[in-house]
C-alpha cells in the first residue's frame, strides 16, 4: 500500500533537491535585512509571473503606529459595488512584504475577478506581537468603510493569507466577528495557517526538516514574534465562539509541519456547525502558493483554492 502520508510530488522533490544542492545559511545565521532579501530572491527564482491587471496601485491607511502600506489589485478599472479580498502575506511575522506576494495577489484578483487589498503589517522583531494583528484589523476596518481612496464600494470582505498571513486571516475575522466593521467578513480562506500549538503534532515531527519550512526557522520566527501563547490572537483556536465564524475555505499542504494545525482548526469549525471546505495539497510543501514556477503542480492547488472560494461565495451570496 502506498505511503500517502509522505507522498512527494516529482516536481516538489526536484525543487527540494535543488535547494539542498544550493545550500546556504539558515535565516537566523544572517542579518535580518539579508534574511528578508533572501525571501525576495526566492520569489524571483521560484514564483510565477504576475498577471497583467488594469489596476495595481499602492495605498496607505491609518494604523495604530502610523500609516500602513497597502496595495490594490483589480482586473477592472471600474467596478460595481461588491466584495473585496483582504490579503495578509506570509513570512513568519518576520519576513515578507507586498512584493514577495505580488504575483499571487495578481492571481487572486484575476481568477476571482474581485479587488484585492494586500496589507503590509509591521514585522517582528522590530514590532513584535500584537503589532501584526493590530495592523491587519485596522486595515480591514478601513477597507470595510469604503474610503474614497479605495475607489470601490465594499459590500463584504473575504479574508485570506498564507502561513503567518493565514493566522492573521483567522485572527482578523474573529476581531470583526466580535466587534463588527461597516461590512462583514462573508468568507475567510486561510492558507496553511498556524491556528494552534504545533510542536507536539505528527506533521511537525514528520516534516520539520527537509521540506522547505524547518523547525529551526519556525523557532526563529516564534522567538522574534514573542507572542503570548495564551492569547487567542496568537492561537485563534482559543477563541471562545467558533460557531459564529463565517463560511471558511482552508487549504493545507501534505508535507507541511503546520498541516495538522490547519486540520485541527478546520475540524473544530465543522464541529461547531460552520460551513467549511477543506483542501489538502497532497505531496506539496509549505509555501506552495509562491513557488508556482519552480513547482508547476502548485498551480492546480491554487486553482482548487480559487474554485472553493467561488463556490463558497455563491453558496452564501
Amino acid at each position: 500500500m502506498a505511503d500517502t502520508e509522505h507522498y512527494v510530488r516529482e516536481d516538489v522533490r526536484g525543487f527540494l533537491d535543488m535547494l539542498e544542492q544550493m545550500g546556504g545559511p539558515q535565516l537566523d545565521e544572517v542579518p535580518l535585512d539579508q534574511a528578508r532579501g533572501s525571501y525576495v530572491a526566492m520569489g524571483a527564482l521560484a514564483e510565477a509571473e504576475a498577471r497583467d491587471l488594469a489596476v495595481v496601485r499602492d495605498l496607505t491607511c491609518p494604523g495604530p503606529a502610523g500609516e500602513i502600506p497597502l496595495r490594490l489589485y483589480d482586473k477592472r478599472e471600474n467596478r460595481e459595488p461588491g466584495p473585496v479580498i483582504m490579503f495578509f502575506h506570509g513570512g513568519g511575522f518576520v519576513i515578507g512584504d507586498l512584493d514577495t506576494h505580488n504575483a499571487f495577489c495578481t492571481e487572486l484578483a484575476y481568477a476571482l475577478d474581485l479587488p484585492v487589498v494586500a496589507v503590509h503589517y509591521r514585522l517582528a522583531p522590530e514590532a513584535p506581537f500584537p503589532a501584526a494583528p493590530d495592523d491587519c484589523e485596522a486595515a480591514t476596518r478601513w477597507v470595510a468603510s469604503s474610503p474614497s481612496a479605495l475607489g470601490r464600494q465594499v459590500t463584504g470582505l473575504v479574508t485570506t493569507g498564507d502561513s503567518a498571513g493565514g493566522n492573521l486571516t483567522i485572527v482578523t475575522t474573529q476581531a470583526l466577528t466580535d466587534k463588527p466593521a461597516d461590512v462583514p467578513v462573508i468568507v475567510q480562506a486561510p492558507i496553511y495557517p498556524v491556528a494552534s500549538a504545533i510542536e507536539e503534532t505528527s506533521s511537525y515531527k514528520s516534516f520539520g526538516e527537509g521540506f522547505l519550512l524547518t523547525a529551526r526557522t519556525m523557532g526563529f520566527f516564534s522567538d522574534s514574534y514573542a507572542a503570548d501563547p495564551q492569547d487567542k490572537r496568537n492561537y485563534p483556536i482559543l477563541h471562545e465562539d467558533h460557531a459564529s465564524t463565517p463560511p471558511t475555505v482552508l487549504i493545507t499542504a501534505g508535507l507541511d509541519p503546520l498541516r495538522d494545525s490547519g486540520r485541527e482548526y478546520a475540524s473544530h469549525l465543522i464541529q461547531n456547525g460552520v460551513d467549511v471546505i477543506y483542501i489538502e495539497a497532497k505531496g506539496n510543501v509549505h509555501g506552495f502558493v509562491t513557488i508556482r514556477k519552480a513547482v508547476p503542480s502548485s498551480q492546480s492547488d491554487v486553482d482548487a483554492l480559487v474554485a472553493a472560494i467561488k463556490l463558497m461565495l455563491e453558496r452564501h451570496s
